[in-house]
């Protein structure tokens, strides 16, 4: 399994994290309430396989069908919304019916403030051979997002969009499979109802002799976050300190450690998961789900998990240098840093200018490359640029959790 990998931050920014938190995107709980077109979906085949890119854990996909483009997607299930940045909008962009414009909505940021994002509806999103018609989606500059990943970033695709259709998120292959609701599709593997009326999965989980529920979250890269309230889990490894992190209530330092028992979905285990403490919905993140095949049914509000074995899933110690960055093409500014970390001694400061890493552009350093380098390498240089001069810094890495 993979390591830590620098996590997305809430898109509704005020302040972006990395390495941080799971992707939170705005619900109908926390927007105002608007009136949305309906949406159509057709498929030309039965089933439209189209190939993903699986970033760092996160489910990439990349689509033209006409001059403009390619448009490269985020596939995230834990969205109730879809997002797609202006310049998409602007080229598939449908008016009302008495040619106005929607008007901005409110909602939450990262820091607790109110951000306006304003809704309109495209005349059509296609993947594949599936075509998604009179979609409502929130516009959003997805440029914070695409400095993150180190490629152009277009949109957010949220669960909804796939409501009138079977579809499959295959890791290991690397591949999205769009199926006609009563087209054959995998069912192979374990099969779980999930509750749907917040419009995203949520299944049931067993953690030990407890169970609780859980967002499937492909819009997060860690494994477990867990809410304990109402729980008494054990550790293995107890939660340590980790970077701060946003989330809609504001800020908050991560909390980070291992559990002592098996989780378990449906068939399947996963041995002593590291969980993330959270006061939000507890979720699981693309650390576990990159793993399975996962094939959702939102007419029978059904999942199906599969892998190759059956054998128990093990999550591999996680490594950190313990920075978390906001980042541009052009530089990385510290938005975080783990307390006790060997940055930390380093007197690295929040707001301090990275322009290299091992000597190189951080542009040359997008995410995959990176999050390879912190796993796989025991001590990193950053170069800081202080007015006009540059100071290269040895930051080890170290074990965040074993």
């Amino acid at each position: 399994m993979k390591n830590k990998r620098n996590r997305i931050v809430p898109l509704l920014l005020a302040l972006l994290f990395f390495p941080t938190a799971c992707t939170l995107l705005p619900h109908p709980t926390r927007t105002a309430k608007r009136e949305s077109r309906p949406q159509e979906t057709r498929l030309k085949t039965d089933t439209t396989t189209i190939p993903a890119s699986v970033i760092a854990g996160y489910f990439i996909i990349e689509t033209k069908w006409d001059k403009h483009g390619p448009w490269r997607f985020l596939v995230d299930t834990g969205s109730t919304v879809t997002l797609l940045s202006p310049e998409y909008v602007a080229r598939y962009f449908t008016l009302t019916k008495d040619g106005s414009s929607a008007s901005p909505i409110n909602v939450l940021s990262a820091s607790g403030a109110i951000d306006q994002l304003t809704p309109a509806t495209v005349r059509t999103i296609r993947i594949g051979g599936a075509q998604f018609s009179n979609v409502p989606v929130l516009v959003y500059d997805c440029a914070a997002l695409s400095a993150h990943f180190g490629m152009k970033i277009d949109g957010v695709i949220g669960f909804p969009l796939f409501r009138d259709t079977v579809f499959t998120l295959d890791y290991p292959r690397a591949t999205l499979d769009i199926h006609r609701p009563n087209a054959i599709h995998p069912t192979s593997g374990t099969t779980i109802a999930f509750n749907n009326e917040k419009h995203a999965p949520i299944i049931p989980v067993q953690l030990g002799d407890e169970t609780l529920s859980v967002l499937i979250d492909t819009g997060c890269d860690g494994a477990l976050e867990l809410n304990p309230v109402g729980l008494v889990p054990a550790y293995a490894q107890p939660p340590r300190p980790g970077a701060t992190i946003g989330t809609f209530a504001g800020d908050r330092m991560q909390e980070i450690g291992r559990l002592a028992p098996e989780l378990h979905i449906g068939a399947y285990t996963i041995a002593s998961p590291i969980a993330d403490i959270t006061d939000q919905l507890s979720s699981i993140g693309s650390e576990i789900l990159e793993n399975y095949r996962i094939t959702f049914d939102q007419k029978n509000s059904s999942v199906t998990f599969f892998r190759e074995t059956d054998a128990p899933l093990t999550l591999d110690t996680q490594y950190s240098t313990g920075l978390g960055f906001t980042k541009t093409p052009a530089y990385w500014r510290v938005a975080s840093i783990v307390p006790d970390s060997p940055a930390e001694e380093a007197e690295i400061h929040v707001g301090d200018i990275v322009s290299r890493i091992n000597g190189e552009p951080v542009s040359a350093w997008p995410l995959q490359r990176y999050d390879t380098l912190v796993r796989h390498s025991g001590q990193i240089t950053f170069t800081f640029v202080t007015g006009n001069h540059e100071t290269p810094v040895v930051i080890p890495t170290f074990t965040l959790v074993r």
